[in-house]
């Protein structure tokens, strides 16, 4: 069962850019091991070499102390290596089954067993806590619990090496804590498990040792009670990392209302919610997933159907039937899926920039100097790392994929700004410098809405948040209330 890994002297780059530097370490069976680094240190990279996804351009791995020469996934899981994407790997047409199983059929005689694939399925989705129908299709699944299939998924490859990539990203408190006790068991088992998060307290709190990785470099490993947060954190990025949140812009008192909501009703997600928010106000939202707080703004925008409500823009009623309809009135929502619904990844990223205002550079050929210099700009505004700005969006990593995101989004010049998990999957520099732009736009007089799970997030950025359980709007906290216990007490009902 026992498998150990050594990667020596790894190298990769994709073109011109290098991504790996001869990246050497070890790792011994058995143990769950943090593997930490900002958004471009090249830790998803070097996963995707060992799980067979990539190839290295120089450099050894080898298991069990022998050379190995992954060609693809598949070879890897072989050998008991098995990676779960950050970026969910799914099929959204076909059943939970199905996904599971694809590439990886169970037969009788020539026949597919499907009643056997459908128990198995079945079991494995129980041990990582989603009790939905293993027919069910992908398509009609939340974030969240697509997140859960992938993990199932890989618990039905009995790994001997797993490798998770941010697993937790959507995941609720409840279901972070079962996958929690899942990954013990699989250790008490002999997997050594490798963790990519940038959520420390999770890596304190279930890893035996940390390795650090820096601008495609291997830089430190420790055990993780010899490391306090703040340090991990400093050994990411290079130096000292204080003042993640920038002090709240004072809010002037006589701001004028620059959005109202009265009595929103989103079929099947939310009833009657009212909310309002000031410009140079920043308004978080909290609640369980599950709760409708992205199904209500996708109707609020124009992206799913609103049955009831007024929506009012600066004193003025509004009817949104299209995000088109909303960016024309000064709105503009950022999605939680940066993908999906955020970036055209396989587009260049001055073509995903200027993608919502084409108008600006049309003339009527679009003029590619101009969007050439306005990517110029947001890349040194928005702080977006790229080795080729004429490469395409996929080629970044999540971090500046969501700085790309945000800067597309904010190219329209909106007045009022809705990010839904602004951070999700974002290390701790590219997160202080998401927050300080926040900030900035609501210094500028914006009004900004923040969607998140992470409650010291909300804590930090917002004047109030607006907590949200099952489809109602429970609460609405100022900032002398503001505790992650109240948060929590009235996401849950339990306050």
């Amino acid at each position: 069962m026992s498998l150990a890994v050594r990667f020596d002297g790894i190298e990769k780059q994709f073109g011109p850019v290098r991504v790996l530097h001869g990246v050497s370490f070890d790792l011994a069976p058995g143990r769950i091991y943090g593997l930490l680094g900002e958004n471009g240190a090249g830790k998803s990279t070097l996963m995707k070499i060992l799980a067979g996804y990539e190839r290295p351009n120089a450099g050894d791995v080898s298991i069990d102390g022998v050379r190995t020469d992954f060609t693809s996934s598949r070879d890897a899981e072989r050998e008991g290596i098995v990676l779960i994407h950050q970026e969910l790997n799914l099929a959204d047409h076909l059943s939970i089954t199905q996904n599971m199983f694809l590439g990886h059929e169970v037969r009788k005689g020539f026949f597919l067993d499907e009643a056997a694939m459908r128990d198995d399925a079945r079991a494995a989705l129980a041990d990582v806590g989603l009790h939905k129908n293993p027919d069910t299709k992908v398509r009609e699944l939340i974030v969240a619990e697509k997140q859960l299939v992938e993990i199932a998924k890989a618990m039905l490859r009995r790994a001997r090496l797993l490798i998770m990539d941010e697993p937790t990203a959507t995941l609720t408190p409840s279901e972070t804590q079962r996958l929690f006790a899942l990954m013990a068991r699989l250790k008490d088992a002999g997997t050594t498990i490798v963790y990519i998060s940038h959520k420390l307290d999770e890596v304190e709190r279930v890893t035996d040792e940390v390795i650090v990785m820096r601008d495609g470099r291997f830089v430190a490993r420790a055990p993780t009670p010899d490391l306090t947060r703040r340090q991990m954190a400093n050994l990411m990025v290079g130096r000292e990392v204080s003042d993640m949140f920038p002090p709240k812009p004072a809010l002037i008192d006589d701001a004028r209302v620059a959005f109202e909501v009265e009595g929103a009703s989103v079929p099947g997600w939310a009833d009657g919610v009212s909310f309002s928010v000031r410009e140079g106000e920043v308004l978080g939202f909290a609640g369980l997933v599950g709760a409708g707080r992205t199904e209500l703004f996708e109707a609020l925008v124009g992206l799913r159907a609103l049955s009831a409500g007024r929506v009012s823009i600066a004193g003025e009623t509004a009817t949104l039937k299209s995000p088109r309809d909303a960016m024309r009135h000064g709105i503009t929502y950022l999605s939680e899926d940066r993908k999906g619904r955020g970036l055209h990844v396989d587009m260049a990223l001055k073509d995903n920039l200027t993608m919502m205002t084409l108008e600006r550079y049309a003339h009527p050929l679009i003029d590619k100097r101009a969007e050439r210099g306005a990517l110029s700009v947001a890349l040194k505004d928005f702080g977006i790392r790229t080795g080729n700005p004429s490469s395409r969006a996929r080629m970044l990593s999540g971090g500046n994929q969501q700085k790309l995101a945000l800067a597309k989004f904010l190219h329209p010049d909106p007045r009022v700004i809705v990010l839904d998990e602004p951070t999700r999957g974002v290390d701790v520099g590219a997160k202080r410098d998401i927050y300080f732009l926040i900030h900035r736009l609501a210094a500028e007089g914006r009004a900004v809405i923040v969607i998140s799970s992470e409650l010291i997030e909300l804590i930090g950025l917002c004047h109030r948040v607006a907590v949200m359980r099952a489809g109602e709007l429970v609460a609405t906290l100022g900032m002398d209330l503001l505790t992650e216990e109240r948060l929590i007490a009235h996401a849950t009902g339990t306050h």
